[in-house]
């Protein structure tokens, strides 16, 4: 089911006055004229998908909270997939120049990281291959005194770009974007950076299910990373610790399992407040997401300790999108185990508000989704929309 005009215009006022924008402002800032705004928030008039995208970027929101059932933002991905291939194929091969200054480019690689934490992938797939591809070029240009940071970007650039590739299913893409990844963090010389790199590279192993591996690669990764002694090395080892949780769930070793949880949530009260560290969040709220997510992994005899984290503790708003996102649907999946299936909706529901798209691609919303509308669970017709909206019809 769409939503009506004036449903759509609420949703775009309701939208402005929350950025404390007024209409001139928003009309300026989105470059719409000011009598069109005026009659998409009254009702009167429907906005093209170009008009929602560029109000959805003004008020820096995805399309799909502005519009339900909005498909703009899988277009824009998918149309970007091919760029991103072609940018690759020669990633080790000079190219030439970049067309960004330095300094722009690490203003447009952050911009695009703090995307990619907001789950906004539209926003990313409409720039990552130009950024992408000066990242590539800067590598191979940069005097040596600046080679580090320009490997340090190239590693910052694909990995935002392979999650574009990784959440819209295209393993192959990802696979090399990680490949990317992994060749700019060994020249940077940074421990940390490879450790990042080892954490992303874990992707290829939960697609391929090899969780076994997936396990002794992270592992290898944590006993490279440098010892905790600061703020940002402890983060950087506790994130590594918090995947190897949740893969070695997954592989189906609790002792495994519960060491690194365990060693991440120590690392956790080390680092003392929740951050963003190297393009990873860390902290004391991540690792209970990941606990919640660890006992997803070990299955439906571990509810309780998914349920248990989720009673005592809710994400926090300045938790990064898609992490709340990613919390919800894997809390999700537990109540739906446990029987709980009015609640397990409303998780999907409130995983679909922190980052609709996030949502919408995860097979595991997708999966619940389905399950609980043939089950006919939670209120019939909000559960049919909801189903509609994530393709699980």
């Amino acid at each position: 089911m769409s939503d009506s005009p004036r449903e759509l215009g609420a949703r775009i006022a309701a939208r402005r006055r929350a950025r404390r924008l007024s209409q001139p402002e928003l009309a300026a800032t989105a470059h719409v004229s000011l009598s069109m705004l005026r009659a998409i928030e009254r009702g009167a008039r429907s906005p093209s998908d170009a008009t929602l995208e560029a109000l959805a970027d003004a008020l820096d929101v995805d399309g799909t909270q502005l519009r339900t059932g909005y498909l703009g933002t899988e277009r824009r991905v998918h149309s970007a997939l091919p760029e991103l291939s072609a940018v690759i194929a020669g990633y080790d091969i000079p190219q030439g120049k970049p067309t960004r200054h330095p300094d722009e480019l690490a203003d447009a690689v952050s911009t695009a990281v703090q995307w990619r934490l907001g789950a906004k992938y539209g926003r990313i797939a409409a720039v990552i291959p130009s950024v992408l591809g000066d990242a590539i070029r800067y590598v191979h240009t940069a005097p040596a005194s600046e080679h580090a940071e320009a490997a340090r970007l190239l590693a910052s650039a694909a990995r935002t770009a392979d999650a574009i590739a990784y959440k819209y299913g295209a393993n192959d893409l990802s696979a090399r974007l990680i490949d990317v990844l992994r060749w700019a963090a060994a020249r940077s010389a940074d421990p940390l950076v490879e450790g990042v790199a080892a954490y992303v590279r874990t992707e290829t192993f939960f697609a391929a299910r090899a969780h076994a591996v997936g396990l002794a690669a992270l592992e290898q990764a944590i006993e490279r990373t440098p010892a905790p002694t600061g703020r940002t090395e402890a983060a950087a080892r506790g994130a590594l610790h918090m995947r190897a949780a949740v893969i070695a769930g997954r592989a189906g070793d609790i002792g495994a399992a519960d060491t690194h949880i365990d060693s991440a949530r120590r690392l956790a009260e080390q680092v003392g407040r929740e951050g963003t560290y190297l393009g990873t969040a860390f902290g004391p709220d991540s690792v209970r997401a990941h606990e919640v997510s660890l006992a997803v992994s070990l299955g439906p005899e571990h509810v309780d300790r998914a349920l248990a984290v989720a009673t005592a503790w809710k994400p926090p708003a300045s938790m990064p999108a898609e992490r709340r996102s990613g919390m919800y649907i894997e809390l999700a999946r537990a109540q739906d185990w446990a029987g709980l299936h009015r609640d397990a909706f409303e998780s999907l529901r409130v995983a679909r508000a922190a980052a609709p798209q996030h949502t919408r691609e995860h097979p595991w919303a997708r999966e619940v989704a389905i399950g609980l509308r043939r089950q006919a669970r939670a209120d019939a017709e909000s559960l049919t929309q909801f189903a509609e909206w994530i393709g699980a019809v």
